[in-house]
């Protein structure tokens, strides 16, 4: 069975959308070569940035988990202060989630471009020999990069679960809070009632 055709009118705007992408990668390398600075030099802005939200990000966890430890000890009236102690903190640490996969995403499509764009230039050698000891330097490049990079990937992914875990917490205290107003509102219905009957 052929497979449906898809419209001219969908096709046409993703291709356009993917050359943008494309086009938008290139002019910025084009123009940030034009001033001096490469792949290379981005790629190594990246990865410090990419450090750099990961320390900050560890920093808010660190806190986080100081506040929730004081959190624990306070009494029953201290629910509302806890819970928006909690939960502010609690969105810190998702931001700085997110801020860390951010820049990791961002270190990985700029080593691909500079990866590929070595790949390719390798064709241009004429001399050989410089030629295999680019094409070895590029493979052992590469293999080192993975390295760092499947590092990277690990600490983001060792963020999830403890973020998981503060929501958890966060949404219990919540609840509880949600629980306690059954009595300011049981008290309002029956004076409401009371009033009703006069």
């Amino acid at each position: 069975m052929p497979t449906p055709k898809r419209p001219l009118s969908r096709i046409v705007p993703l291709l356009f959308i993917a050359l943008l992408l494309t086009s938008c990668s290139t002019a910025y390398y084009s123009a940030m070569e034009k001033v001096g600075v490469h792949k290379r030099d981005i790629m190594v802005d990246r990865v410090e940035e990419a450090r750099d939200a990961q320390e900050e990000a560890q920093e808010e966890f660190k806190s986080a988990l100081e506040q929730f430890a004081s959190v624990v000890a306070l009494k029953e009236t201290d629910l509302k202060v806890a819970y928006d102690k909690l939960n502010a903190e609690y969105l810190d640490c998702d931001q700085a989630s997110e801020k860390v996969s951010n820049r990791i995403d961002k270190v990985e499509k700029v080593s691909e471009d500079l990866f590929e764009e070595w790949e390719d230039e390798l064709e241009l050698y004429e001399n050989k020999k410089f030629r295999a000891t680019s094409k070895r330097q590029l493979r052992e490049t590469k293999s080192r990069y993975r390295d760092m990079l499947a590092s990277m990937r690990a600490a983001e992914r060792s963020m999830a679960p403890v973020l998981k875990t503060f929501e958890d917490n966060v949404l219990f205290l919540k609840h509880n809070l949600n629980a306690r107003l059954s009595a300011p509102c049981k008290r309002s219905l029956t004076g409401l009632k009371r009033i009703l009957k006069c």
